[in-house]
């Protein structure tokens, strides 16, 4: 039996730090003196490259240089940066065009760097990338999610990247020949910017023949590959850190064509070079999410018991092939495709398609979000056309907890679930009894309310193995070196926590280390939301190591037999002794001993499987058609992520997901014009979420624990944003059903809202 205290809601120890302006963030900790970088980016989408004068940039004053593609081939860099791959349908290769670090010949989308100025100041930097004099013959754009167009890249003459497919065709189409039912959805997932509070940056030195690199980064063992292979570096040759870094969602999991560049420069003229990204530019030049469009449908039986499930995506890339982006979408929509449902045949296709604008990543443009917001619309759709309650088909359609552990059609196995309680304890949590009278309420002042269901599922994603390693310190303290990055999460006030509760060890004198190439061998970084269930897996392992380096050492201490030693979590004791050091006081004995072989323990611990969390979100919406205002007027949240460490933070991390979802579902919109201009490239422009727009999220759990880690955990960092979307989406639609409105897309702005049923009262004249 667990020890009262355990797993408690702890509340964030950085926070102090971050909230009274004490972070340490790149443009803080740059070094004094350094250079500063700027980049010349493409004003156009598409063009011909036919000049590029650099010579007043280069006389201009503090200019220390200029550089270009050419410059950096000439150093011997390698200037391609990596883009993935998948099989096409019929078993060739994707498309594989060339990335060039700086562009080459050609610009592809607005914001694609040119030329980078290094200078002695910003302003100098800045001033002298206005004097070069870049040519461009314009191209047509291309910004529509569809085969053909003018050619981006040779290699793929229709813009076709890839024609991917995942599942059984042909028992799928069977499967839909013999419904008693069928219904379809075509759905928009519209593209979005990832507005990270702090926006990407880094910084290089090169001395005594090393390179460090620091950048606001998601893990630095990766980066670390990419400088050592574009550089022709030895690995022991560059060194990675990551400060505190303000915000990352997957965006700043991968490199960008400034890190290297900054890193070349800094070892070309031996002198720091500081690269920081203002606002603009960063929504000019970061990964998008998100873009792309579905055509969904579900085959039932007369029971209305899914019999088959088929999706037709369009995805878009933007320019060229993400980073690692294309394996990890097949990854994500196999993982999660078929949902929470017990649905024998499944088919989905997926193109992607290039386009004039910048990259969209597919861990954020095609992966567990869109994946369950596409499924969860087509089962609204379903039960709306079928006449039956949208709770009650997804009831009837679950796998049960005794066909643990399940192995979908996608060939992956949930491990465990309770799909209905989840659900029933939803309806309690959500005042579901209630709805008729607060909708009855509403249509008596002229309004439309309605309610919105999402059941989800995710999956834990990355490396499935971390390490660990925990040191005492010769000050008392007790340092964990973890393979993760924290991006605002709270890993610091987490991982010392779950140490301390493990060891007994306080955890104000754990301190956590992260993001340093050099102090930690290696580690998976933070990403698909793996950290604290693969962290604490690395950790538990390493405390297994003390107990068992520590136990004959204080055997001989304690007089004891070493098979007779236990260890509670807090003390060693055997029978016969009275003496019951704790892991402190033990490491402490060692030291004055001079066992120093005992004073650090490391291990890599691995996952045996993948965790799945799961849940429910119900939005409540309140739309004047007189005007498209709405308000999201209750939204409550039931989640199974296993075994919690910190309810606290669970539950900040699901607020902070659903506020993203929320975002995307009523408000933010990327939008390019038929030139692919960016029109969406400031806050003026582009809105995000604030106070006023966000309800009450009441959150609660509903753990079934894991059986694919020790400590039963399941993940949560973006189960908020994977609900949140379509259950503000089915709302909204549920509101609009009376009116006689079938399909309206997001973002649901007041002004489509008042459209799409202005349209339909037209109509209806």
């Amino acid at each position: 039996m667990e020890k009262f205290g355990k797993s408690q809601s702890v509340k964030r120890v950085e926070d102090v730090r971050f909230l009274t302006g004490q972070g340490r963030y790149i443009d803080d900790i740059a070094p004094d003196g350094a250079l500063r970088a700027y980049v010349l980016r493409s004003p156009v989408a598409h063009g011909t490259i036919t000049g590029l004068d650099l010579e007043m940039a280069l006389d201009s004053d503090g200019v220390r240089a200029v550089l270009t593609l050419a410059d950096l081939e000439a150093a011997g860099l390698r200037v391609g940066m990596d883009g993935a791959l998948v099989k096409n349908r019929d078993g060739s290769d994707a498309a594989s065009p060339e990335r060039p670090i700086l562009a080459r010949d050609k610009v592809r989308y607005v914001g694609e760097p040119v030329a980078v100025v290094i200078a002695e100041t910003s302003t100098q930097a800045r001033d002298a990338a206005e004097m070069i004099e870049l040519e461009i013959d314009d191209l047509p754009a291309k910004t529509d999610l569809a085969p053909g167009g003018t050619a981006l890249h040779p290699e793929a003459p229709d813009n076709r990247a890839f024609d991917w497919g995942l599942g059984n065709e042909a028992e799928t189409e069977a499967a839909f020949s013999a419904a008693a039912h069928r219904v379809s959805l075509q759905v928009d997932d519209n593209r979005i910017i990832v507005n990270s509070m702090e926006p990407r940056g880094c910084f290089a030195d090169w001395r005594e023949g090393r390179l460090h690199f620091t950048y606001g980064g998601q893990g630095v063992w990766a980066m670390k590959r990419q400088l050592v292979e574009k550089l022709n570096l030895p690995e022991d040759a560059v060194h990675v850190t990551t400060p505190d870094v303000g915000g990352g969602f997957g965006m700043k999991a991968m490199p960008y064509p400034e890190y290297f560049v900054v890193a070349h420069a800094a070892r070309l003229l031996e002198q720091p070079v500081v690269w920081v990204s203002d606002r603009s530019e960063a929504m000019l030049s970061d990964n998008g999410g998100r873009d792309l469009t579905s055509l969904a449908e579900l085959a039932f039986d007369e029971d209305l018991r899914i019999t088959g499930y088929r999706v037709h995506t369009q995805c878009n890339l933007g320019a060229y092939n993400s980073h690692f982006g294309q394996p990890i979408q097949t990854q994500l929509f196999s993982r999660v495709l078929a949902g929470v449902y017990d649905i024998q045949t499944t088919w989905l296709r997926v193109e992607g398609i290039y386009t004039n604008t910048v990259q969209v990543d597919a861990y954020r443009g095609a992966g567990r979000p869109e994946a369950i917001y596409v499924l969860e619309r087509v089962m609204d759709q379903a039960a709306r056309e079928l006449g039956v309650d949208p709770w009650e088909l997804r009831r009837r359609n679950f796998i049960r907890p005794e066909q643990f552990p399940y192995k979908t059609a996608t060939d992956e196995t949930y491990d465990v679930g309770d799909f209905h309680h989840v659900l029933e304890r939803m309806g309690v949590a959500a005042d579901l009894d209630g709805f008729a009278a607060r909708k009855a309420a509403d249509t008596a002042k002229g309004k439309l309310r309605g309610i919105g269901l999402c059941y989800y599922i995710e999956s834990i994603l990355g490396d499935p193995s971390e390490s660990a390693d925990v040191a005492f310190e010769e000050d008392g303290r007790v340092s964990i070196y973890v393979g993760t990055q924290s991006n605002g999460q709270g890993h610091e006030t987490v991982y010392a926590q779950f140490l301390s509760d493990q060891t007994g060890i306080p955890a104000e004198d754990i301190t956590v280390i992260q993001g340093d190439s050099d102090r930690i061998a290696q580690g998976g970084g933070t990403g698909g939301s793996r950290s604290v269930t693969t962290q604490a897996n690395a950790t538990l392992a390493t405390v297994d190591k003390m107990v068992e380096a520590f136990t004959p050492f204080l055997a001989d201490h304690m007089g004891v037999d070493p098979q007779t030693i236990t260890f509670d979590a807090e003390t060693f004791s055997a029978p016969g002794s009275n003496q019951r050091p704790s892991m402190v006081e033990a490491a402490e004995l060692a030291r004055q001993q001079g066992r120093q072989d005992l004073l650090r323990h490391k291990a890599t611990a691995k996952l045996p499987g993948r965790s799945f969390p799961n849940g429910a979100h119900v939005a409540e919406i309140v739309i004047d058609p007189d005007t498209g205002i709405s308000t999201i007027d209750r939204y409550t949240v039931v989640d199974d992520f296993g075994n919690l460490i910190n309810p606290l933070l669970a539950e900040g991390q699901v607020h902070g997901g659903v506020v993203q979802g929320i975002g995307q579902a009523m408000m933010e919109r990327v939008v390019y014009d038929e030139d692919g201009q960016l029109l969406t490239a400031s806050f003026m422009d582009y809105a995000l979420p604030r106070a006023a727009d966000v309800p009450m999220i009441e959150v609660g759990f509903a753990p079934v624990p894991s059986t694919e880690n020790p400590m039963g955990m399941k993940g949560c960092g973006e189960a908020g944003t994977v609900g949140a979307l379509a259950a503000v989406a089915n709302a909204v639609q549920d509101a609009v059903w009376a009116r006689g409105v079938r399909q309206v897309e997001m973002p649901y702005t007041p002004l489509r809202l008042w459209e799409v049923l202005r349209d339909v009262a037209d109509a209806a004249e």
